[in-house]
């Protein structure tokens, strides 16, 4: 496994030297910022007396704290979730393209490493910077929301790595796609397509409805049943966060397929690595 860490340590180095990693922080960081400053909540013997945000009034009515944060807490697990998904791709479209550019995939070829060595040093290394993006952002808004209302909770904390998941099986999908075409666009593309069909895949049910008995809704439960339930993932992520009951009926089977799609995908990757020429 040392192979697999070297060219991920390799991965985190091109990150730092594109001063990807800063801007990053420096992103996250701001952000959190402009949440604590601007954010005021009136907390009286555990309740909720009013709040504002940029200066206008969101609640006058007095309410439990865990309540009245409910919909603050679910809203901001929709935003990991989709926003961090959405800016995973758009960052790190280029890394694999990157790496198998001419010149310098040869030179890793010749080191003394396998090649799903390579393609899985690569995978580790983006996903260690999503991890401590995802980890640094939520941990950051549950100590602003514990110190201004006395209530913490690590929901958003377990929401953010369920979008972890959920970015690990799109990224195994355009780490795939750089074996084929060495483009970050279309890496990038292929990324923002299995994101659409993730959250179609998690509303399947119901879009069917929308076609005709026969060949139409066959074919379209066919497909979406071999897509990630993405947009599902971040519906429990945000009753997650939020401490409300949970609507799937088993949240370790739609983790697991999240899980097995990515696996499935990386497999792909890996097989047309190991036959294509450079």
């Amino acid at each position: 496994m040392r192979p697999v860490f070297g060219i991920a340590g390799y991965v985190l180095r091109e990150a730092i030297s594109r001063k990807f990693i800063l801007a990053f922080l420096v992103g996250i960081t701001l952000v959190l910022a402009v949440v604590a400053m601007s954010l005021r909540l009136d907390v009286i013997d555990g309740a909720l007396a009013a709040s504002r945000l940029f200066g206008n009034e969101l609640r006058s009515s007095i309410q439990s704290v865990d309540v009245a944060l409910r919909p603050v807490y679910q809203g901001a697990a929709f935003i990991v979730f989709y926003g961090g998904i959405l800016f995973g791709i758009v960052a790190c479209s280029d890394f694999a393209p990157g790496l198998m550019s001419p010149g310098r995939i040869e030179h890793l070829l010749a080191l003394p490493i396998q090649r799903w060595q390579l393609m899985a040093g690569t995978f580790l290394g983006v996903m260690t910077l999503a991890l401590g993006g995802t980890l640094y952002g939520t941990t950051g808004l549950v100590v602003i929301f514990g110190v201004k209302a006395g209530y913490w909770t690590a929901g958003p904390l377990i929401a953010g790595l369920m979008a972890c998941v959920g970015f690990a099986a799109v990224y195994a999908v355009m780490l795939t796609t750089a074996t084929l075409v060495r483009s970050a666009a279309l890496c990038a593309a292929a990324g923002f397509a299995l994101l659409v069909g993730g959250i179609v895949a998690g509303h399947r049910q119901d879009i069917s409805t929308f076609f005709e008995e026969g060949v139409s809704r066959t074919l379209f439960m066919a497909v979406t049943v071999m897509l990630p339930r993405l947009s599902a993932l971040a519906e429990a992520a945000g009753h997650i966060s939020a401490s409300t009951p949970l609507e799937v009926r088993s949240l370790g089977t739609l983790l697991l397929g999240v899980f097995v799609f990515g696996l499935g995908a990386l497999a792909v990757g890996f097989w047309r690595f190991e036959g294509k020429d450079y």
